[in-house]
């Protein structure tokens, strides 16, 4: 048992040593950001690692459609996190959602997620026996948008890890300041902001990280969005520099991949009037 052991230890570590290779060589040219989430666009956009030791995307066929790039910056701050929560939060899984278009611009029905800086995330849960799973994202449940929490935080057999969902955003906020960025805002269902700044990591994200303290347009129960802070280019520049180019070149994504739904009633269509992911 204890060579087993030591083997899935060292499996781990190989496997967390490949995403970070694979996430670095990924950006070798930095991102640029234009505009604002709600009004942006993104060049030499990330693709986000399909999965690592401990975090999976919502949807392979998401990512194949090209939903899931975001800015260099913020790949290395969501890897960074990841890797530290091995440590921190061992045996916890993590599912990350929607990001955005390798060159930003409206990706629907988003009204923000448009300059490669706004993350959609997962709650983390656990099952009827207190086991850390993935929270069930499938065509059935519209890739997850369609699961509804109670006021208790509970779906089905699923329980809101309200202790890891902090440690997450507790580890974003650190990899993100190391990196000089930082977090702009975290989107989460109010009636849950008591819920999470009970847990041990809560007086430091009341103290280092904004919340939407009013419901957004939409309710964020099933995930939580998160807006970096990045220094980005004014969107006047992104026009400049665009219009000598053809329009095929301007288009910000393939028509055919422009606007697969989802999810039909799509709580994270978020208000641009409130900032809202």
């Amino acid at each position: 048992m204890r060579y087993l052991d030591v083997n899935l230890r060292v499996a781990s570590a190989v496997a967390a040593a490949i995403v970070v290779l694979i996430s670095t060589s990924a950006h070798a040219v930095e991102s640029t950001c234009f505009g604002a989430p709600s009004n942006g666009r993104l060049q030499n956009g990330v693709k986000l690692p399909l999965n690592g030791p401990n975090f999976s995307s919502y949807s392979p066929l998401a990512s194949e459609l090209g939903r899931t790039y975001v800015h260099s910056k913020v790949l290395e701050v969501i890897v960074a996190a990841y890797t530290a929560l091995e440590q921190s939060a061992p045996g916890r899984v993590f599912v990350y959602g929607e990001t955005g278009w390798a060159s930003g611009g409206r990706i629907r029905p988003h009204r923000q997620h448009q300059n490669g800086l706004s993350v959609d995330f997962f709650v983390p849960v656990r099952d009827r026996t207190g086991r850390s799973v993935p929270l069930p994202t499938s065509a059935a449940n519209r890739f997850g948008y369609d699961i509804e929490f109670d006021k208790d935080g509970r779906f089905e057999d699923y329980t809101i890890d309200f202790e890891s969902l902090a440690e997450h955003l507790y580890q974003l906020q650190l990899a993100a300041k190391a990196r000089g960025v930082g977090i702009a805002l975290v989107i989460l269902d109010p009636p849950y902001l008591p819920k999470l700044f009970a847990t041990a990591r809560g007086s430091f994200l009341v103290q280092n990280v904004k919340f939407l303290k009013r419901a957004a347009w939409v309710r964020h129960d099933e995930h939580y969005h998160v807006n970096f802070a990045v220094n980005c280019v004014p969107i006047e520049d992104y026009h400049a520099r665009t219009s000598t180019t053809t329009p095929a070149t301007v288009s910000a994504t393939p028509r055919s991949t422009r606007t697969p739904n989802f999810s039909s009633r799509r709580k994270s269509a978020e208000s641009a009037s409130v900032n809202s992911g």
